[in-house]
């Protein structure tokens, strides 16, 4: 074989498997199924694969005796059949002869008994007394066929598209939605309507429609007009209409009017962001989702009987909007985790709890302990982070260390969460870094490093041991004599109990830099307290255990014993220091800025006082 037929072998695309209704087709032989036209149809082509068709079958003797139809004249209910190519569970006569046929035709199939209910593993059952075995004549209307959108996965709902909708969204619980809505039998009769006047009214996932036309809205967007096809089991009870035994399926005609996005931020209910104007782009896309700098006018108010407004921008701060960076805990996080969804030029009303209103955060004097907010919004516009795509090495670390720095700050006041996410961020930008040179690869390793040891920092103060050494060691992997990540490891590995890990790593320091003498000592001293402490602690909790007779029971010291050790533990540490503050501390190190309040109601106002305040000509972000 030549080199260019093995290139092209490989690059041959790879066949699909048959599917099982191929397979099947391939039993049929010459003169197994004839087909005669009896009334022409309309149109170009045929139904194909995934086009649901509607058609009306009549079954016959070759000597003419009924043995069943789905017309009312011939005994049957009068209810078309539905199916989906590709999708139903067919007779293998009809599978392949109704997509010859035209919308409007009628004709009669002529089967033997293989390609009818006499097939070898046949997917449907034969009604009872059916004359299986036999050759019979099938004549078939084909009333309609189009591409069809499976809802649920047994054909129950179907939807047809009569007007293509705009954008991408569909509405989801809790939306509230607004709609035409009207419903017929499958013979035309009007069922409701709900077609004048103002459009029906629910809230998704309340139960408000039968549960199969709320499914199908589910997959609808704004201004989209379809067909949907609901089948018995899906017309449950619910306020548009009442449950109507006597019909095995109806079709609503509907035309998504509009639906207002209501989002469960915390999906308990608690925390709720209503829209109530939309904005410009496509959610969520166009969201502020990462770390920016955002400009929003908002109108604070407690959610009590007086409903008090505590703050309004417009009339507070001279007309100026808030500008703050996200990601950095300056605002409370209910109402920053909303903002993080909106849009440009959207306005939405935010229902928040305490927890994460200002039970966490600076309360305004003016707001109660423990109140419930609302806040409306309006997200006036945001930047997005520097793109670091074309800068020079030099340019992107020294941005690097400003958002480190901002991390930093993050730290030492306490939000050890909002600080990881920092310098992770920043080491996921660090995977599309690529030094040039030597110098340029140490810069870049060292600072690497640090944040790894920053994210250990984070972890260790979270109280998550585990993380913080798995951190750890993605920097002494690669340096095992790295000493600041040897002095965390060791402090993590202490905190968990593992006191000869954390012991070999202390003493580790002082082996490859002498320098580091002093603290490695504090260390140990430290690690002598903590294991003379859990000493003790087992101590008195097995005292006198053993030197009861059998049948005894021995007392073991409870929780006075563990709370005094505890305490005395604390007012060594609060003594002589935290061993853990020492200078392998520095990466956490910022540069000295103006102190800045810690009282919400001082805070936000301006968005210029806020960034004077800090000490920032601009907002650090990612």
């Amino acid at each position: 074989m030549t080199a260019n037929e093995d290139a092209a072998q490989e690059f041959e695309p790879k066949k699909k498997p048959p599917t099982e209704d191929e397979k099947r087709k391939k039993k049929i032989t010459p003169g197994s199924l004839m087909k005669a036209l009896i009334r022409p149809g309309g149109g170009d082509a045929g139904p194909s694969d995934g086009d649901q068709i509607i058609y009306h079958c009549t079954i016959r003797t070759l000597d003419g005796v009924l043995v069943e139809s789905s017309r009312s004249d011939y005994g049957g209910k009068g209810t078309p059949i539905r199916h989906v190519l590709g999708k139903s569970k067919m007779l293998l006569g009809l599978l392949e002869g109704i997509p010859t046929m035209l919308k409007g035709e009628v004709a009669m199939f002529k089967m033997k008994h293989q390609l009818h209910y006499g097939e070898d593993d046949c997917p449907i059952t034969a009604p009872d007394g059916f004359p299986k075995e036999d050759e019979l004549h099938f004549e078939i209307e084909l009333i309609d066929f189009f591409k069809a959108k499976v809802v649920t996965d047994d054909l129950g709902v179907v939807k047809k598209v009569v007007r293509e909708g705009k954008g991408w969204e569909s509405p989801r619980e809790p939306y509230e939605v607004k709609a035409w809505i009207s419903a017929k039998t499958v013979t035309g009769k009007l069922i409701m309507s709900h077609t004048e006047g103002e459009p029906y009214l629910f809230t998704f996932g309340k139960s408000e429609l039968p549960k199969g036309l709320e499914m199908a809205i589910g997959t609808m967007v704004r201004e989209e007009k379809a067909v949907i096809y609901v089948t018995t089991q899906y017309l449950t009870e619910s306020p548009l209409m009442p449950v109507i035994e006597e019909y095995d399926e109806v079709h609503f005609e509907v035309e998504l009017v509009h639906f207002i996005q209501v989002r469960d931020m915390l999906g308990d209910g608690r925390l709720i962001k209503r829209r109530i104007r939309d904005g410009k782009g496509d959610f969520p896309m166009d969201c502020p989702l990462h770390d920016s700098l955002l400009r929003v006018h908002y109108k604070g108010t407690v959610l009590n009987e007086e409903k008090k407004v505590f703050y309004d921008t417009r009339v507070d701060n001279d007309g100026q909007p808030l500008e703050f960076c996200s990601g950095e805990g300056l605002v409370p996080e209910g109402f920053e985790m909303s903002v993080r969804l909106m849009l440009p030029g959207e306005i939405a009303l935010v229902t928040c709890p305490p927890d994460y209103a200002y039970d966490k955060f600076p309360r305004p004097s003016n707001v109660p302990e423990g109140a419930h907010i609302q806040w409306e919004i309006e997200l006036l516009s945001f930047e997005t982070p520097k793109d670091w795509t074309g800068l020079d090495f030099k340019t992107i670390m020294n941005e690097a260390e400003s958002i480190r720095n901002t991390g930093n700050k993050l730290f030492k006041q306490g939000k050890y969460e909002l600080a990881k996410a920092k310098y992770e961020k920043l080491l996921r930008e660090f995977n599309h870094i690529n030094p040039q040179d030597d110098e340029e690869g140490k810069v870049f390793t060292d600072t690497r490093n640090l944040l790894h040891l920053n994210v250990a920092a984070c972890y260790l103060k979270l109280g998550e041991c585990k993380k913080c050494i798995e951190t750890c060691n993605k920097v002494l992997d690669a340096n095992p004599a790295h000493v600041k990540g040897l002095y965390r490891r060791g402090m993590a590995y202490m905190t968990a109990g593992d006191f000869e890990e954390a012991r070999a790593d202390f003493k580790m320091m002082m082996k490859v830099d002498k320098s580091t003498e002093s603290d490695a000592t504090a260390a140990l001293q430290k690690l002598k307290q903590k294991e003379q402490e859990v000493e003790k602690k087992a101590r008195k909790q097995f005292k006198g255990l053993f030197d009861k007779k059998p049948g005894e029971i021995a007392e073991a010291k409870g929780d006075d014993d563990e709370d005094q050790i505890t305490s005395e533990s604390q007012q060594k540490d609060e003594a002589h220091g935290d061993s853990d503050e020492t200078k392998f501390e520095d990466s956490h190190e910022v540069p000295p800025e103006t102190p800045r309040t810690r009282w919400f109601s001082l805070l936000w106002p301006s968005g210029r006082r806020l960034f004077e305040s800090l000490g920032l000509n601009r907002c650090a972000i990612l």
